[in-house]
């Protein structure tokens, strides 16, 4: 995959111009979506409520598994697996991995891997469906909620997307979507405590929805909040970010200014080690039952030339001593 760098313009007048640039179309809002999610926030908070000082501990372990396997499916699955191709997945893990994305009730993998392919290839741009240009919350979370820039939609018509189209996962999970998303995300999670050990339904229901919430809002962090705070030792034209408080909350997606010089490595780390990525740790565990193969990784004197470029010596210390 070809070193992909954002367009983020080389002064303030450029970035001035983007901003103006995507407010020329009509805005639409999609009230549907803006009441489903405002429900979401108001009972997820009910649900962290119960949670803290109702729910059975089972109830906790169940929901923290549940919060993972979600961020799991994003994050190893349509993100390393789906998106980037940066490994290989013999059809057991994409499987799990497939149930786990669906969980997650974030679109479908089709959906999820062409807007992110769209955000790599026009970072910052009005082609980017989730431009950091227009501020937080329209990065965070206000893209979902209104039609998208023209941009966005001829730009996503150019994306090459054959590999989802041939993927029998990816298929099926596309055309069952509407069926599936209710049952993994919402029914199944909420009956298992009920059933298993006689959670009560309010618990079960109002924590499902708080695991939900959590797992949008930190997913939605990697479009936000690491593209504006945090460090680029890789490259300091682009926006994304390394942030270590993105990467704890999302199993390893915070090393977003590294992850945007180098989109191949499986990894999405710079420091080729377990710290706050587990979903490396998930990744490596299938690749020693060979489940995963092909892992690819950035070369790490070319990692190093591009500290050096970028003057990120500090960095390229602390590369050195883990070595």
């Amino acid at each position: 995959m070809d070193n992909i760098k954002g367009a983020e313009g080389s002064n303030n007048n450029n970035n001035e111009l983007l901003a103006k640039d995507s407010r020329k179309h009509k805005v639409d809002y999609k009230w549907k979506k803006i009441i489903i999610l405002i429900y979401i926030h108001l009972a997820g908070i009910y649900g962290l409520y119960l949670g803290l000082f109702h729910a059975k501990l089972w109830t906790i372990i169940w929901f923290f598994a549940f919060y993972n396997a979600a961020m799991l499916g994003t994050t190893a699955g349509c993100h390393r697996l789906w998106a980037h191709r940066s490994y290989k997945a013999k059809w057991p893990m994409k499987l799990i991995l497939t149930i786990f994305q669906t969980a997650a009730f974030q679109g479908c993998i089709y959906s999820w891997v062409r807007d992110h392919r769209v955000h790599h290839k026009f970072t910052d741009t009005d082609a980017d469906p989730y431009n950091a240009r227009r501020g937080f919350f329209f990065s965070h979370i206000g893209w979902l909620v209104i039609n998208k820039h023209p941009d966005v939609i001829k730009k996503s018509a150019r994306i090459d997307c054959t590999d989802m189209e041939q993927d029998p996962f990816v298929i099926f999970q596309r055309k069952w979507y509407t069926y599936l998303a209710p049952f993994c995300c919402f029914l199944l999670p909420t009956l298992i405590p009920y059933w298993a050990w006689k959670e009560t339904m309010s618990c079960a229901w109002h924590l499902t929805i708080c695991t939900l919430c959590l797992n949008l809002n930190m997913t939605f962090a990697v479009n936000s909040v690491a593209h504006i705070w945090g460090t680029k030792p890789y490259d300091k034209s682009i926006s994304p970010v390394n942030n270590i408080g993105v990467s704890f909350v999302t199993l390893g997606e915070g090393w977003h200014n590294y992850h945007h010089v180098f989109p191949w490595d499986y990894k999405t780390a710079e420091l080729g080690n377990y710290v706050l990525d587990f979903a490396t740790v998930f990744i490596d565990f299938f690749a020693f039952l060979g489940l995963a193969y092909d892992l690819r990784i950035a070369n790490i004197d070319i990692v190093k030339k591009r500290i050096l470029r970028n003057n990120g010596t500090t960095l390229l210390d602390k590369i050195n001593d883990n070595e």
